[in-house]
């Protein structure tokens, strides 16, 4: 049984999917992904059902408030919800537990540009999770960095409060100066900021985080996160704009939901939806502002975006004003080197170095280090014109265990990553590794950067291994960025679906000179390892590079191995 909430989400979702409704990249996967999840049974590996009446109640709870700004506030109108609106509200609230009948959501994330009710939409929420959701003694909370800050959202609250009696007659809701009450279930709602407040000692139910980009500490987000442990079901929902910090906890989670819509990172728990412009998307073409913007022609109004792009045009102090705050651009944050769909859709499975053909040319790159990063072995082979990639990874336990990525330890039992004794990587097993490789296949070059492993490269060397230093700076890395970027978009790049190297390649940026254009890739934070994509690029830098050999070095310095 449907109702219309229901139908207005079906219709936007198959409206995102036809394309009738513009919507960039990530708008699209998080449809998908909701798509593909109604297709699911419920089962062990799938414990969820979308409850129909669980998704429709918070919407019909909304459409009950009343606007308290602008003109349709003085007309007197009610809330109205969009098609994109019902869509968010009954994807987080529908899906529940088959036998425990509670919400699968525990965190969302919406991140979308000003005017486009962001505010509203919180507000409400708040309301219907202090008086509706069924929660005795819930706390529901306003959070944010300033008194400030965090008083726009609960002042929202308050004035629909104000304006609507059957709150206060039916639901016992009571509306104070600095607190919104119900008394019969013991449950309150409050502003909450950073600023001469004690965070300490909160049981959080629902906690609305607004402008979590203006969040230069990740204090008030941990508080809140963990505040939530005693409750079955609590929610925390963050909803921001873009920023410029890509070093805040703000670009954290952006990139955090970035990979579960991509399908790098696997958390049921968490919904998220970014709306902005894709890559390459002219930001003063008109027919792209609709992608940023899901209530284009409602309370976003084509006049004054097109005011605002005009300033951008004339005067470059508004562009980031205009990137950030109307197209929900990161202004300051690198582009993902790589479209994960891109690098899935050239992965083979069960590719090893057993496969390659005797006398077959063979590269490798190696990324040495010994306490934190992982080591990076890569191995690189052409056959029928298609490049083949296998990587190996190496970490010692320490570092495994201490790491914050959830997935490193299901991944060394599966046998992705090696793990080595102790608190530092022992190189002696990945020299071992490298003589075999050595021995079996017809090894051209082992590129190395000589900046970690002076030492062990030379040993290597002294034994006749083929190593070839390559310092990792811009001047070399460029050409294999592009390289591989194209092999893999042409699909003439296979490699071996090692999910540890895939959320590698999810974790690398590119930074580009403003000067010469040269490529250097990196990582945002310290934790998001990109060890195995450098290595790569070194293997794959020499394989491609004019200068690439064709026949075995071994051959021409009269070397063989016993």
């Amino acid at each position: 049984m449907t109702n219309r909430y229901i139908d207005a989400a079906e219709r936007y979702a198959r409206d995102v999917l036809s394309a009738a409704v513009p919507a960039c990249k990530w708008t699209r996967l998080a449809v998908e992904r909701q798509q593909a999840d109604l297709l699911r049974e419920c089962g062990p590996d799938w414990p969820y059902v979308f409850d129909h009446e669980r998704a429709a109640r918070p919407c019909e709870f909304l459409e009950l408030l009343p606007h308290i700004k602008g003109k349709w506030a003085r007309e007197g109108r009610l809330i109205e919800l969009e098609d994109w609106q019902c869509w968010i509200v009954t994807t987080v609230f529908g899906w529940v537990h088959a036998e425990t009948r509670l919400r699968r959501f525990r965190e969302g994330y919406v991140e979308v540009p000003r005017k486009n009710a962001k505010s509203t939409l919180s507000s409400g929420l708040a309301l219907y999770m202090l008086s509706a959701d069924g929660e005795h003694g819930a706390e529901v909370y306003s959070a944010a960095t300033t008194r400030d800050q965090a008083r726009i959202v609960f002042d929202d609250s308050k004035a629909m409060a104000l304006r609507l009696p059957g709150l206060r007659d039916h639901l016992g809701v009571a509306v104070m100066q600095h607190s919104i009450t119900v008394a019969h279930t013991a449950s309150s709602y409050r502003p909450l900021a950073a600023e001469g407040s004690t965070l300490d000692g909160l049981n959080v139910h629902f906690a609305v985080i607004d402008e979590l980009h203006a969040h230069k500490t990740r204090a008030v987000y941990d508080v809140i996160d963990t505040a939530r442990g005693a409750r079955e079901q609590a929610l925390l929902w963050n909803i921001t704009t873009a920023g410029t910090d890509i070093s805040g906890i703000c670009y954290e989670r952006r990139t955090h939901v970035t990979k579960v819509l991509q399908g790098v990172v696997l958390d049921p728990a968490t919904f998220g939806v970014v709306y902005t412009i894709d890559s390459g998307d002219d930001p003063q073409d008109p027919t792209c502002w609709a992608k940023a913007n899901p209530n284009y022609g409602k309370s976003v109004l084509e006049d004054d975006m097109i005011a605002a792009a005009r300033k951008a045009a004339t005067m470059p102090s508004a562009l980031n004003n205009f990137l950030t705050k109307r197209l929900n651009v990161w202004v300051n944050g690198e582009s993902a080197w790589l479209d994960m769909r891109s690098w899935d859709g050239v992965a083979q499975p069960g590719l090893t170095t057993d496969q390659i053909p005797a006398g077959t040319p063979v590269w490798m790159g190696l990324d040495l280090a010994q306490k934190k990063d992982f080591a990076a072995l890569a191995i690189v082979w052409q056959r029928a014109g298609m490049w083949h990639v296998c990587i190996r990874l190496y970490l010692n336990e320490f570092a495994v265990k201490e790491s914050p990525n959830a997935y490193l330890s299901g991944w060394a039992r599966e046998g992705h990553v090696t793990v080595t004794d102790g608190n530092v990587t022992d190189f002696d097993v990945i020299a071992a590794d490298m003589r075999t490789l050595c021995r079996q296949h017809d090894v051209q070059e082992i590129a190395y950067d000589p900046a970690l492993s002076a030492y062990f490269a030379g040993k290597l060397v002294e034994e006749g291994l083929p190593l070839v230093e390559i310092q990792q700076r811009a001047m070399f890395f460029t050409q294999p960025v592009l390289q591989v970027e194209n092999l893999v978009l042409e699909k003439k790049l296979r490699h071996d679906a090692n999910p540890a190297m895939a959320w590698m390649v999810s974790n690398t940026v590119v930074k580009v000179s403003k000067f010469n254009e040269l490529r250097h890739p990196t990582k945002e934070r310290e934790e998001n390892k990109i060890d195995g994509v450098l290595a790569m690029f070194m293997a794959l830098g020499r394989a491609l590079s004019p200068q690439a050999k064709t026949e075995s070095v071994y051959e021409t310095r009269g070397m063989r191995f016993l």
